[in-house]
């Protein structure tokens, strides 16, 4: 660390504490060659999650279009917007403790989101497994509301 007075490259740590939100330490410095104090903050670095599609492209994931899709298979059904970004927030936070720094679209998040549907709502649940496992006529859809069915 250089001083932003002298240029200095040794000081030594006066104070260390964590940020108002946990989301960085806040260190305050004084340099040894002036003497003069200053103020640093460390943050954990993000590296993005990379999301594989069907095509193989690659893209950055992305919540808004996680929670536009769950919003879509929710339409006109009785879930609270709170309820999408509790859910969102879920599937976000599992992905992320995965450890990988690329994960499949549909492997991995089509199936967390089914997951949670499931447990959210039995419509929404449908209607993007429809979409998700690309129902072909009305025997698809047969075949998983007798499943659903057979789980309660």
């Amino acid at each position: 660390m250089r001083c932003p007075y002298c240029g200095e490259t040794e000081d030594k740590v006066v104070d260390s504490r964590s940020s108002k939100e946990s989301t960085a330490i806040r260190r305050r410095r004084e340099c040894l060659g002036c003497s003069r104090r200053f103020t640093t903050y460390e943050y954990i670095e993000d590296t993005p999650l990379m999301v594989i599609k069907t095509d193989g492209r690659r893209e950055p994931f992305d919540r808004t279009k996680l929670f536009a899709k769950l919003q879509l298979a929710c339409n006109k059904r009785p879930i609270s917007t709170a309820q999408l970004e509790e859910v969102t927030d879920h599937i976000e936070s599992q992905l992320i403790g995965l450890g990988e720094r690329e994960i499949e679209a549909n492997a991995q998040i089509g199936e967390l989101v089914m997951k949670e549907l499931k447990a959210l709502d039995h419509v929404a649940y449908v209607r993007f497994a429809s979409v998700y496992r690309q129902f072909k006529d009305l025997s698809d859809f047969e075949k998983e509301l007798r499943q659903l069915a057979a789980l309660q």
